[in-house]
Protein backbone atom coordinates (compact mmCIF):
# COMPACT_ATOMS: atom_id res chain seq x y z
CA UNK A 1 0.00 0.00 0.00
CA UNK A 2 1.39 3.39 -0.90
CA UNK A 3 1.27 6.34 0.89
CA UNK A 4 -1.36 9.25 -0.38
CA UNK A 5 0.13 12.01 -2.17
CA UNK A 6 -1.59 14.61 -4.63
CA UNK A 7 -0.82 14.13 -8.61
CA UNK A 8 -0.31 16.58 -10.31
CA UNK A 9 -0.12 16.09 -13.54
CA UNK A 10 3.14 16.88 -15.18
CA UNK A 11 3.22 16.16 -18.70
CA UNK A 12 6.10 14.34 -20.29
CA UNK A 13 7.06 15.47 -23.71
CA UNK A 14 5.72 12.90 -26.19
CA UNK A 15 7.49 12.78 -29.58
CA UNK A 16 6.21 11.48 -32.61
CA UNK A 17 9.16 9.78 -34.95
CA UNK A 18 8.60 9.51 -38.43
CA UNK A 19 10.75 7.27 -40.35
CA UNK A 20 11.30 5.99 -43.77
CA UNK A 21 11.30 1.76 -44.59
CA UNK A 22 10.29 -0.39 -46.72
CA UNK A 23 12.25 -1.44 -49.89
CA UNK A 24 13.20 0.30 -52.88
CA UNK A 25 10.60 -0.47 -56.22
CA UNK A 26 11.77 -1.24 -59.18
CA UNK A 27 12.28 2.46 -60.31
CA UNK A 28 14.35 3.23 -57.73
CA UNK A 29 11.96 4.85 -55.20
CA UNK A 30 11.03 4.37 -51.93
CA UNK A 31 7.86 3.83 -49.29
CA UNK A 32 8.03 6.65 -46.79
CA UNK A 33 5.78 5.06 -43.93
CA UNK A 34 3.85 8.29 -42.09
CA UNK A 35 2.18 8.12 -38.86
CA UNK A 36 -0.03 11.17 -37.46
CA UNK A 37 -1.40 10.97 -34.25
CA UNK A 38 -4.88 13.57 -33.20
CA UNK A 39 -2.80 13.53 -29.95
CA UNK A 40 0.32 12.03 -28.41
CA UNK A 41 -1.17 12.70 -24.53
CA UNK A 42 -4.08 10.93 -23.07
CA UNK A 43 -4.60 12.14 -19.80
CA UNK A 44 -7.11 10.05 -17.49
CA UNK A 45 -8.57 9.88 -13.61
CA UNK A 46 -8.30 7.70 -10.93
CA UNK A 47 -11.42 5.73 -11.93
CA UNK A 48 -11.45 3.02 -15.21
CA UNK A 49 -12.04 5.11 -18.43
CA UNK A 50 -11.65 5.49 -22.28
CA UNK A 51 -10.89 8.03 -24.79
CA UNK A 52 -10.59 8.06 -28.49
CA UNK A 53 -8.01 9.30 -30.90
CA UNK A 54 -7.29 8.84 -34.32
CA UNK A 55 -4.39 7.07 -36.37
CA UNK A 56 -3.30 8.31 -39.90
CA UNK A 57 -0.89 6.30 -41.94
CA UNK A 58 0.01 5.24 -45.31
CA UNK A 59 0.94 1.46 -44.62
CA UNK A 60 -0.65 -0.93 -42.06
CA UNK A 61 0.24 -0.23 -38.37
CA UNK A 62 -0.29 -2.16 -35.11
CA UNK A 63 -0.12 -0.99 -31.74
CA UNK A 64 1.99 -2.39 -27.78
CA UNK A 65 1.16 -1.20 -24.71
CA UNK A 66 3.88 -0.78 -22.18
CA UNK A 67 1.76 -1.86 -19.18
CA UNK A 68 -1.28 -4.51 -18.99
CA UNK A 69 -3.56 -1.74 -17.36
CA UNK A 70 -3.88 -0.04 -20.68
CA UNK A 71 -5.52 -1.55 -23.38
CA UNK A 72 -5.94 -0.46 -27.53
CA UNK A 73 -8.74 -1.36 -29.37
CA UNK A 74 -8.32 -2.06 -32.83
CA UNK A 75 -4.60 -3.14 -32.10
CA UNK A 76 -3.53 -3.05 -35.21
CA UNK A 77 -5.52 -1.41 -39.19
CA UNK A 78 -4.26 -1.39 -42.60
CA UNK A 79 -3.32 1.88 -44.33
CA UNK A 80 -5.62 5.33 -43.99
CA UNK A 81 -7.23 7.02 -40.71
CA UNK A 82 -8.26 4.91 -37.95
CA UNK A 83 -10.45 5.91 -34.69
CA UNK A 84 -8.56 4.30 -31.64
CA UNK A 85 -10.17 3.67 -28.47
CA UNK A 86 -7.63 3.52 -24.95
CA UNK A 87 -8.85 2.06 -22.26
CA UNK A 88 -7.30 2.30 -18.33
CA UNK A 89 -8.24 -0.11 -15.74
CA UNK A 90 -8.95 1.80 -12.26
CA UNK A 91 -5.83 2.61 -10.71
CA UNK A 92 -5.66 0.75 -7.18
CA UNK A 93 -2.68 2.48 -5.94
CA UNK A 94 -2.81 6.30 -4.23
CA UNK A 95 0.17 7.53 -6.66
CA UNK A 96 -0.60 8.25 -9.96
CA UNK A 97 1.26 6.45 -12.93
CA UNK A 98 2.04 6.71 -16.41
CA UNK A 99 2.64 4.47 -19.38
CA UNK A 100 3.38 4.46 -23.23
CA UNK A 101 1.38 3.12 -26.39
CA UNK A 102 3.46 2.83 -29.48
CA UNK A 103 2.23 3.03 -32.55
CA UNK A 104 4.69 0.69 -35.16
CA UNK A 105 3.93 1.59 -39.17
CA UNK A 106 7.08 0.13 -41.15
CA UNK A 107 9.91 1.42 -39.44
CA UNK A 108 8.17 4.58 -38.42
CA UNK A 109 7.27 4.95 -34.57
CA UNK A 110 4.95 7.07 -32.96
CA UNK A 111 4.45 7.25 -29.05
CA UNK A 112 1.60 8.12 -26.97
CA UNK A 113 1.93 9.16 -22.83
CA UNK A 114 -0.89 8.33 -21.09
CA UNK A 115 -1.04 9.77 -17.44
CA UNK A 116 -3.37 8.49 -14.59
CA UNK A 117 -4.38 9.90 -11.54
CA UNK A 118 -3.92 8.48 -8.06
CA UNK A 119 -6.99 5.90 -6.86
CA UNK A 120 -8.72 5.50 -3.62
CA UNK A 121 -6.59 2.50 -2.73
CA UNK A 122 -8.35 0.09 -3.85
CA UNK A 123 -7.74 -2.28 -6.64
CA UNK A 124 -10.14 -4.05 -9.34
CA UNK A 125 -10.34 -7.37 -7.84
CA UNK A 126 -10.33 -7.82 -12.19
CA UNK A 127 -6.96 -6.41 -12.04
CA UNK A 128 -5.98 -8.30 -9.06
CA UNK A 129 -3.25 -11.58 -11.03
CA UNK A 130 -1.88 -14.45 -9.92
CA UNK A 131 1.58 -14.92 -10.51
CA UNK A 132 0.53 -19.00 -11.52
CA UNK A 133 -1.03 -19.24 -14.84
CA UNK A 134 -4.34 -20.85 -14.34
CA UNK A 135 -5.43 -19.58 -10.93
CA UNK A 136 -8.43 -17.19 -10.37
CA UNK A 137 -9.49 -14.92 -7.48
CA UNK A 138 -11.56 -16.09 -4.98
CA UNK A 139 -11.40 -14.36 -1.46
CA UNK A 140 -9.18 -11.21 -0.65
CA UNK A 141 -9.42 -8.41 2.27
CA UNK A 142 -7.98 -4.83 0.74
CA UNK A 143 -8.33 -3.55 4.61
CA UNK A 144 -10.03 -0.91 2.79
CA UNK A 145 -13.16 -0.51 4.05
CA UNK A 146 -14.22 0.93 7.80
CA UNK A 147 -12.02 0.77 11.02
CA UNK A 148 -12.55 -3.22 11.90
CA UNK A 149 -12.27 -6.29 10.26
CA UNK A 150 -15.30 -7.75 8.70
CA UNK A 151 -16.79 -10.45 10.78
CA UNK A 152 -18.05 -12.37 8.19
CA UNK A 153 -14.45 -12.92 7.10
CA UNK A 154 -12.98 -12.73 10.09
CA UNK A 155 -12.71 -14.06 13.80
CA UNK A 156 -10.91 -13.18 16.43
CA UNK A 157 -8.93 -15.50 19.21
CA UNK A 158 -10.09 -14.63 22.88
CA UNK A 159 -7.39 -16.27 25.37
CA UNK A 160 -5.60 -15.54 28.29
CA UNK A 161 -1.77 -15.51 28.42
CA UNK A 162 0.50 -18.88 28.26
CA UNK A 163 -2.45 -20.41 26.28
CA UNK A 164 0.10 -21.80 23.54
CA UNK A 165 3.73 -21.70 23.63
CA UNK A 166 4.49 -20.05 27.21
CA UNK A 167 3.30 -16.89 25.39
CA UNK A 168 2.67 -13.68 26.93
CA UNK A 169 0.12 -12.14 25.66
CA UNK A 170 -3.47 -11.67 26.16
CA UNK A 171 -5.50 -12.31 22.95
CA UNK A 172 -8.56 -10.01 22.68
CA UNK A 173 -11.45 -8.87 20.55
CA UNK A 174 -10.07 -5.83 18.89
CA UNK A 175 -9.82 -4.12 22.41
CA UNK A 176 -8.47 -4.09 25.64
CA UNK A 177 -10.49 -3.90 28.80
CA UNK A 178 -9.66 -0.35 28.99
CA UNK A 179 -10.61 0.62 25.61
CA UNK A 180 -7.42 0.88 23.50
CA UNK A 181 -7.57 -1.07 20.18
CA UNK A 182 -5.48 -3.59 19.42
CA UNK A 183 -6.87 -4.49 15.78
CA UNK A 184 -7.76 -1.88 13.46
CA UNK A 185 -7.58 -0.80 10.20
CA UNK A 186 -6.63 2.78 9.54
CA UNK A 187 -5.35 4.08 6.11
CA UNK A 188 -6.07 0.84 4.24
CA UNK A 189 -3.11 -0.74 6.41
CA UNK A 190 -4.79 -3.78 8.83
CA UNK A 191 -2.62 -3.14 11.97
CA UNK A 192 -2.08 -5.60 14.77
CA UNK A 193 -1.07 -3.79 17.97
CA UNK A 194 0.75 -5.31 21.51
CA UNK A 195 0.63 -3.15 24.26
CA UNK A 196 1.02 -2.92 27.84
CA UNK A 197 -1.61 -2.07 30.16
CA UNK A 198 -2.44 -2.08 34.07
CA UNK A 199 0.63 -4.61 34.02
CA UNK A 200 -0.72 -6.98 31.13
CA UNK A 201 -0.10 -7.22 27.47
CA UNK A 202 -2.55 -7.78 24.73
CA UNK A 203 -2.47 -8.55 21.01
CA UNK A 204 -4.56 -9.94 18.39
CA UNK A 205 -4.58 -13.22 16.51
CA UNK A 206 -7.17 -13.46 13.74
CA UNK A 207 -9.01 -16.02 11.65
CA UNK A 208 -10.16 -15.56 8.29
CA UNK A 209 -13.08 -18.21 7.11
CA UNK A 210 -12.02 -20.26 9.77
CA UNK A 211 -15.38 -22.40 9.69
CA UNK A 212 -14.87 -23.19 5.92
CA UNK A 213 -11.40 -22.51 4.98
CA UNK A 214 -9.61 -23.44 1.74
CA UNK A 215 -8.09 -26.66 0.42
CA UNK A 216 -5.23 -25.89 -2.39
CA UNK A 217 -4.34 -22.53 -3.94
CA UNK A 218 -2.01 -19.88 -4.30
CA UNK A 219 -2.48 -17.47 -0.84
CA UNK A 220 -0.76 -14.37 0.02
CA UNK A 221 -0.49 -11.38 2.20
CA UNK A 222 1.58 -7.97 2.16
CA UNK A 223 3.21 -7.51 5.40
CA UNK A 224 5.60 -5.35 7.56
CA UNK A 225 6.93 -6.62 10.75
CA UNK A 226 7.15 -5.18 14.25
CA UNK A 227 10.85 -4.47 15.46
CA UNK A 228 11.70 -5.65 18.85
CA UNK A 229 12.78 -8.90 21.02
CA UNK A 230 10.07 -10.51 21.89
CA UNK A 231 7.56 -9.85 18.89
CA UNK A 232 6.94 -12.94 17.19
CA UNK A 233 4.45 -11.99 14.34
CA UNK A 234 3.17 -15.01 11.85
CA UNK A 235 1.16 -15.55 8.62
CA UNK A 236 0.04 -19.34 9.03
CA UNK A 237 -2.62 -21.59 8.13
CA UNK A 238 -4.29 -23.95 10.53
CA UNK A 239 -7.22 -27.30 9.67
CA UNK A 240 -10.65 -26.23 10.23
CA UNK A 241 -11.42 -29.69 11.43
CA UNK A 242 -9.34 -29.93 13.89
CA UNK A 243 -8.85 -32.67 16.20
CA UNK A 244 -5.44 -32.80 17.29
CA UNK A 245 -1.95 -31.22 16.51
CA UNK A 246 0.36 -31.99 15.24
CA UNK A 247 -1.71 -34.75 13.54
CA UNK A 248 -4.34 -32.59 11.51
CA UNK A 249 -0.59 -30.57 10.59
CA UNK A 250 -0.10 -27.13 10.72
CA UNK A 251 1.51 -25.14 7.47
CA UNK A 252 3.74 -21.92 8.56
CA UNK A 253 3.72 -19.53 6.03
CA UNK A 254 6.07 -16.73 7.74
CA UNK A 255 7.31 -16.20 11.28
CA UNK A 256 9.82 -14.19 12.98
CA UNK A 257 11.34 -13.50 15.86
CA UNK A 258 12.16 -9.93 17.12
CA UNK A 259 15.57 -11.28 18.38
CA UNK A 260 16.33 -12.24 15.17
CA UNK A 261 15.62 -9.28 13.05
CA UNK A 262 14.92 -9.62 9.25
CA UNK A 263 15.12 -13.73 9.53
CA UNK A 264 12.02 -15.26 8.09
CA UNK A 265 10.81 -19.05 8.00
CA UNK A 266 8.34 -21.33 6.68
CA UNK A 267 7.48 -24.31 8.70
CA UNK A 268 5.45 -27.50 8.10
CA UNK A 269 4.51 -29.30 11.04
CA UNK A 270 2.65 -33.33 11.05
CA UNK A 271 3.12 -36.44 13.27
CA UNK A 272 5.94 -37.45 11.32
CA UNK A 273 7.79 -33.79 11.19
CA UNK A 274 7.44 -31.84 14.34
CA UNK A 275 9.34 -29.10 16.45
CA UNK A 276 9.05 -31.20 19.64
CA UNK A 277 11.74 -33.67 18.06
CA UNK A 278 13.32 -31.40 15.64
CA UNK A 279 12.07 -33.20 12.86
CA UNK A 280 9.68 -30.11 11.36
CA UNK A 281 10.37 -29.15 7.85
CA UNK A 282 11.52 -25.70 8.47
CA UNK A 283 13.92 -23.38 6.48
CA UNK A 284 14.88 -19.49 7.21
CA UNK A 285 16.01 -16.96 5.43
CA UNK A 286 17.53 -13.40 5.96
CA UNK A 287 15.17 -10.79 4.62
CA UNK A 288 16.91 -7.01 4.86
CA UNK A 289 14.03 -4.56 6.03
CA UNK A 290 11.77 -6.94 6.81
CA UNK A 291 11.01 -5.04 9.85
CA UNK A 292 11.16 -1.68 7.58
CA UNK A 293 9.01 -2.14 4.55
CA UNK A 294 6.56 -4.34 3.52
CA UNK A 295 6.82 -7.81 1.93
CA UNK A 296 4.93 -10.52 -0.18
CA UNK A 297 4.68 -14.18 1.28
CA UNK A 298 3.31 -16.81 -0.40
CA UNK A 299 2.07 -20.50 -0.13
CA UNK A 300 1.49 -22.39 -3.32
CA UNK A 301 0.13 -25.75 -2.11
CA UNK A 302 -1.20 -28.52 -4.63
CA UNK A 303 -2.16 -31.81 -3.72
CA UNK A 304 1.41 -33.16 -4.52
CA UNK A 305 3.77 -30.30 -3.14
CA UNK A 306 3.77 -27.04 -0.91
CA UNK A 307 6.13 -24.54 -1.56
CA UNK A 308 6.19 -20.80 0.11
CA UNK A 309 7.76 -18.31 -0.96
CA UNK A 310 9.31 -14.52 0.16
CA UNK A 311 8.83 -12.10 -2.77
CA UNK A 312 9.07 -14.54 -4.99
CA UNK A 313 12.03 -16.24 -4.11
CA UNK A 314 11.46 -19.77 -3.16
CA UNK A 315 11.76 -20.19 0.74
CA UNK A 316 10.57 -23.76 1.34
CA UNK A 317 9.52 -26.47 -0.89
CA UNK A 318 8.02 -29.74 0.04
CA UNK A 319 6.44 -32.90 -1.45
CA UNK A 320 3.73 -35.19 -0.92
CA UNK A 321 6.27 -38.15 -1.00
CA UNK A 322 2.94 -40.54 -0.63
CA UNK A 323 3.61 -41.69 3.44
CA UNK A 324 0.06 -41.07 4.18
CA UNK A 325 -1.46 -38.83 6.48
CA UNK A 326 1.43 -38.73 9.13
CA UNK A 327 3.16 -37.14 6.79
CA UNK A 328 0.79 -35.07 4.49
CA UNK A 329 -2.08 -34.24 6.66
CA UNK A 330 -2.56 -31.45 3.97
CA UNK A 331 -5.74 -32.68 2.00
CA UNK A 332 -8.04 -30.84 4.06
CA UNK A 333 -9.03 -27.24 4.33
CA UNK A 334 -7.17 -24.81 6.11
CA UNK A 335 -7.94 -21.48 7.38
CA UNK A 336 -5.69 -18.10 7.57
CA UNK A 337 -4.20 -16.87 11.03
CA UNK A 338 -2.15 -13.48 11.08
CA UNK A 339 -1.23 -13.03 15.16
CA UNK A 340 1.62 -11.03 17.01
CA UNK A 341 2.58 -13.01 19.85
CA UNK A 342 4.68 -11.81 22.55
CA UNK A 343 7.65 -14.23 24.49
CA UNK A 344 7.30 -18.30 24.46
CA UNK A 345 9.35 -20.40 23.74
CA UNK A 346 10.74 -19.07 20.93
CA UNK A 347 9.62 -15.43 20.61
CA UNK A 348 11.13 -15.19 24.19
CA UNK A 349 13.85 -17.38 23.92
CA UNK A 350 16.51 -14.59 24.37
CA UNK A 351 14.25 -12.48 26.51
CA UNK A 352 12.00 -9.85 25.87
CA UNK A 353 12.64 -6.19 25.84
CA UNK A 354 9.54 -4.25 27.38
CA UNK A 355 10.70 -1.20 25.99
CA UNK A 356 9.65 -2.63 22.22
CA UNK A 357 6.02 -2.38 23.06
CA UNK A 358 3.21 -1.06 21.76
CA UNK A 359 4.46 -2.81 18.61
CA UNK A 360 2.92 -3.04 15.31
CA UNK A 361 2.63 -5.74 12.74
CA UNK A 362 1.10 -4.32 9.39
CA UNK A 363 -0.80 -6.22 6.83
CA UNK A 364 -1.33 -4.58 3.83
CA UNK A 365 -3.79 -7.08 1.99
CA UNK A 366 -4.55 -11.00 1.67
CA UNK A 367 -5.68 -12.51 -1.01
CA UNK A 368 -6.91 -16.28 -1.86
CA UNK A 369 -6.72 -18.08 -5.66
CA UNK A 370 -7.21 -21.22 -6.76
CA UNK A 371 -7.37 -23.26 -10.01
CA UNK A 372 -9.88 -22.18 -12.34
Amino acid sequence: MFKKISFTATLLLSFIFVGCGGSDDETGGSTVNNITLSTTTLNFSGVAGSQSLTVTTDHEWAATTSDSWISVTPKNSPKGTATVSVTVQKNGEFDGRQGTITIMSGSARAYITVNQEGGDGVPDPNAITCPFEGYKLVWHDEFDKGNSLNPDDWTHEVQGSGWVNHELQNYVNEKTPDGTWVTRIKDGILNIRCLKENGKVYSGRVYAKAREGWTYGYIEARIKLPKGKGTWPAFWMMPVNFRSWPADGEIDIMEEVGANPNYVSSSLHANAHVHSNNTQVTHEMYLAGAEDDYHVYAIKWTQGNITTYVDGKVQLSYDNRGLGRDDWPYDDPFYVILNLAWGGDWGGYKGIDESALPATMLVDYVRVFQKK
